[in-house]
């Protein structure tokens, strides 16, 4: 088990369980979320392509894409100066999965 402390408060969470409230508070951030939607749209594009895609600094967006890197979101590869950046589709899908059954007990409108 993963021990996670928030608030002052400690929780024990399993390893999927922290590393969802990992890649969701990656993902929490405007600026993260727009950077992710860029790469689903540009698979391998370079940081500069990021960087002008956002209203930020280079260094700005350097700092949001060492976030989304460090939670598995993305990826980067060193192509000559630049790195190319894509979507880890594993992270992807396992976050597609993870929530899905997160919600999957949940009875609909009415319902409970």
């Amino acid at each position: 088990m993963d021990t996670d402390t928030l608030s002052n408060k400690t929780y024990n969470l399993s390893h999927d369980e922290a590393r969802l409230v990992q890649v969701m508070k990656a993902l929490a951030h405007p600026a993260r979320m727009q950077i992710v939607r860029y790469l689903s749209q540009n698979p391998q594009c370079i940081t500069g392509d990021i960087v002008d895609s956002l209203p930020l600094a280079q260094a700005t967006v350097s700092q949001h894409l060492k976030v989304l890197r460090d939670a598995g979101i993305i990826e980067g590869t060193i192509d000559g100066p630049a790195v190319c950046y894509c979507l880890d589709y594993d992270t992807v899908d396992w976050l597609k999965e993870t929530v899905g059954s997160l919600f999957s007990g949940i009875c609909g409108e009415g319902e409970c």
